[in-house]
């Protein structure tokens, strides 16, 4: 992986684009973006290109990091992040979908004291009818999930508060998923998560995304950020479908044949075993959670103090 660094003074708002094959888009983008915020750090990620993504970016002004190859649009996120020196960093689409104009809207939405601030697409912004009911259906499973509102899970314009956001940069996947699990991973630890409003554009190009293939794959990280997040909302369900089936077994076969069958024991057993599991697994999402709250003490305590000097 390479990278272009020239200017060494820590911006207040680092701006990451992840991006492959997109320098028929980037000029515009980037132009927009420097119109709008000419202080702002604008970090383009060139995750294996074949086009010209790199040299294009380098001519309008972005920092640009590359991967030697396709790493996937989540490996992009997390080389970004890394390297963003703003206290704050807005994730972005580089193909042409999202208005600069809405990152304004996002960050003054942060300045209401939120920790990530989503950008949610409406209906007529999604790319086909099946898009759209596949999103509803990610965010109706994720909100019973986290217990909260997800009103967009996949949108990849999103602004955050950038020590908050490397804390999960471990779970987050190399492929499309990494909004998913940002989000959720926001909510678990008990940091706020707004969102705004947005109408985004048709994309300029081929979109990377496989409907049927990433589809499936965000469905499977719901689940597996579930089992992160709150385990017991995921093996509780399970454990009582094996113990209704345990004991609607048990009643066909003492009404017919007045036995307990092998069955009716092993779904009753199975459904102890899920039960329990899902108990350890809460204890250990609790631990694994406990020691963010414990990094974040320090800055806590920098906070405080910082408020007394200005008190005094």
């Amino acid at each position: 992986m390479t990278q272009t660094n020239t200017d060494n003074t820590a911006p207040p708002l680092s701006i990451v684009l992840p991006a492959r094959n997109e320098a028929d888009n980037l000029p515009a983008v980037l132009d927009a973006l420097r119109t709008r915020f000419p202080d702002a750090e604008r970090i383009l990620v060139d995750d294996g290109s074949t086009d010209d993504t790199a040299a294009v970016a380098r001519a309008h002004g972005a920092r640009v990091v590359s991967h030697p190859y396709g790493m996937g649009n989540g490996a992009a996120i997390k080389s970004g992040a890394r390297l963003a020196r703003g206290d704050l960093i807005v994730f972005m689409d580089a193909d042409g979908q999202h208005d600069p104009a809405d990152v304004e809207r996002l960050l003054a939405k942060m300045d209401e004291g939120y920790d990530m601030v989503v950008g949610a697409r409406n209906a007529g912004s999604q790319a086909s009818v099946g898009r759209l009911a596949a999103n509803t259906f990610y965010n109706r499973l994720a909100s019973w999930v986290t217990g909260h509102k997800v009103l967009d899970l996949t949108s990849g314009l999103r602004a955050a508060r950038a020590d908050r956001f490397r804390q999960f940069l471990y779970l987050l996947p190399n492929g499309f998923s990494y909004p998913t699990t940002s989000t959720m991973a926001f909510f678990r630890a008990g940091y706020a998560v707004g969102y705004l409003p947005i109408r985004t554009r048709p994309r300029g190009g081929k979109s990377h995304i496989r409907p049927l293939r990433d589809g499936l794959r965000f469905v499977l990280i719901i689940f597996k950020i579930g089992t992160l997040y709150s385990p017991l909302k995921v093996f509780a369900p399970a454990s009582a479908a094996f113990a209704l089936l345990g004991l609607a077994r048990y009643a066909w076969t003492l009404h017919f044949s007045g036995t307990f069958t092998n069955m009716s024991a092993l779904l009753l057993m199975a459904s102890a075993l899920t039960f329990l599991m899902g108990l350890i697994s809460e204890q250990i999402s609790n631990l694994m959670y406990a020691n963010t709250e414990m990094r974040q003490a320090p800055r806590r305590r920098e906070d405080t103090e910082a408020s007394t000097e200005q008190d005094r």
